[in-house]
C-alpha cells in the first residue's frame, strides 16, 4: 500500500523573482549578473591603497605627521563601505504585476482605447499624471505589465523596472536608483578625495626623498622588504592609476553634483526630458540648490517593496510504500452507507469473515424507480416495502 505524505518546503521569494539578478546570503545581497567590472573596481582600489599604506605612508608618518595614514584609512573605509552598500542593495526594483493584475490592466486599456481595426497600429499605452501643476506621462511596461511610476524606467541589463532610475553602473555591479543613489554619490565623492589624497602624497613622497638623496637615487631605491622590486615601478604604478582615476571619477563626481543640484537623473539628462525642444520645466526641482540636495541626499529612504526574504510555502507530495499485514480478523474500514442501505458491519458471517459479494443484498428499488421494461405486472409477486431494507435476490 502506498501512502501520500504532504511535506511543506520553505521557499524564499527571492528564489522566484523574475529579472536578471543574482542573490547571495539568502537574499540579503542583490546584484546584477555581470560582476566582472565590479571585481576590477575592487582590485584597483584595494591594490592602490595597499601599495600606498605599505610604502609611502610609513615614511610620511615619520617625516611629516602620523595623521596622514589615519586620514587615508578613514577615506578608504568610507569609500569601501559606500561601494558595498551601493552594490549589494536593492536600487528600487518595482515588482511585476500578478496575472490577475495584468489581466485587469489589459481590460482597462481595451476599454479606454476601444477596438483597433485590423492592420492599424494600436495607440501608445500612456497615462497622464499631474505633478506640481504639470502633466507627466506614465508609460506602460510590456515586460512588467505595469504603468511605470514617474521617473521610473526599465533596465535592459537587469530586466527590471527601477524607481527613479538613474543608470546602470557596471563599475558597482548594480543599477543606480532611488534606494541607492545617495550611496553611489557618496562613493564617487569619497573615491575622488581618496584618489587626490594618494596622488598628492605620492608626489610629496618623491619630493622629500629627492631633497635628501637626489631624484635619480630616489627612483633607483628599492624597498627593504622587496629588494628585487624597484620603488620606481611601485610609485609610477600608483601615480598612473590615480592620474587616470582623477580624470574619470572626479569628472563623474562633478557631473552628478550638477544633477543633484538640479534634482535630475542621468536618464532624464540624456533624454533631454526637461531641456529639449519643448522647454518643459522640471516638476521635481524646488528651484533651490539646497532644497534639491537635501531631498536627494538627506530625504527619507523608502523601504524595499520586493520582500526578498519573504516565505513562500510549497507542498510536496511524497509517496511512501508500505505493506499491511492482515490477521484473520482484520478487515477494511466500513464505507459510509446511505439511509436505505444495509450496514456492512451487520453482514459478517459467524466466523468473523466478510461474506462474498453475492451474499450481500443490493439496495431495494421501488417500481417507480425501475425502467418500464422491468416494472412488475399485477400478476407477479408483490415488491417488499423500501423501508424493510431488503432487496430481491
Amino acid at each position: 500500500m502506498s501512502v501520500m505524505v504532504a511535506r511543506k518546503k520553505v521557499v524564499r521569494k527571492w528564489e522566484k523573482l523574475p529579472g536578471r539578478n543574482t542573490f547571495c546570503c539568502d537574499g540579503r545581497i542583490m546584484m546584477a549578473r555581470q560582476k566582472g567590472i565590479f571585481y576590477l573596481t575592487l582590485f584597483l582600489i584595494l591594490g592602490t591603497c595597499a601599495l600606498f599604506f605599505a610604502f609611502e605612508c610609513r615614511y610620511l608618518a615619520v617625516q611629516l605627521s602620523p595623521a596622514i595614514p589615519v586620514f587615508a584609512a578613514v577615506l578608504f573605509l568610507f569609500a569601501m563601505a559606500t561601494l558595498l552598500r551601493t552594490s549589494f542593495s536593492d536600487p528600487g526594483v518595482i515588482p511585476r504585476a500578478l496575472p490577475d493584475e495584468a489581466a485587469f490592466i489589459e481590460m482597462e486599456i481595451e476599454a479606454t482605447n476601444g477596438t483597433v481595426p485590423q492592420g492599424q497600429r494600436p495607440p501608445p499605452r500612456i497615462k497622464n499624471f499631474q505633478i506640481n501643476n504639470q502633466i507627466v506621462k506614465l508609460k506602460y511596461c510590456y515586460t512588467c505589465k505595469i504603468f511605470r511610476p514617474p521617473r521610473a524606467s526599465h533596465c535592459s541589463i537587469c530586466d527590471n523596472c527601477v524607481e527613479r532610475f538613474d543608470h546602470h553602473c557596471p563599475w558597482v555591479g548594480n543599477c543606480v536608483g532611488k534606494r541607492n543613489y545617495r550611496y553611489f554619490y557618496l562613493f564617487i565623492l569619497s573615491l575622488s578625495l581618496l584618489t587626490i589624497y594618494i596622488f598628492t602624497f605620492n608626489i610629496v613622497y618623491v619630493a622629500l626623498k629627492s631633497l635628501k638623496i637626489g631624484f635619480l637615487n630616489t627612483l633607483k631605491e628599492t624597498p627593504g622588504t622587496y629588494p628585487s622590486m624597484s620603488l620606481t615601478v611601485l610609485t609610477v604604478l600608483e601615480v598612473l592609476i590615480c592620474f587616470f582615476t582623477l580624470w574619470s571619477v572626479v569628472g563623474l563626481t562633478g557631473f552628478h553634483t550638477f544633477l543633484v543640484a538640479l534634482n535630475q537623473t542621468t536618464n532624464e539628462d540624456i533624454k533631454g526630458s526637461w531641456t529639449g525642444k519643448n522647454r518643459v520645466q522640471n516638476p521635481y526641482s524646488h528651484g533651490n540648490i539646497v532644497k534639491n540636495c537635501c531631498e536627494v541626499l538627506c530625504g527619507p529612504l523608502p523601504p524595499s517593496v520586493l520582500d526578498r526574504r519573504g516565505i513562500l510555502q510549497q507542498e510536496e507530495s511524497t509517496a511512501q510504500e508500505g505493506s499491511c499485514l492482515r490477521g484473520p480478523g482484520t478487515q477494511e474500514p466500513p464505507a459510509t452507507q446511505g439511509p436505505g442501505q444495509a450496514q456492512e458491519g451487520g453482514m459478517k458471517q459467524q466466523d468473523g469473515s466478510i461474506p462474498p459479494p453475492s451474499a450481500v443484498p443490493a439496495p431495494s428499488v421501488s417500481d417507480a424507480e425501475m425502467p418500464e421494461e422491468k416494472q412488475r405486472t399485477p400478476g407477479e409477486l408483490p415488491v417488499p416495502s423500501p423501508d424493510a431494507g431488503r432487496a430481491e435476490h
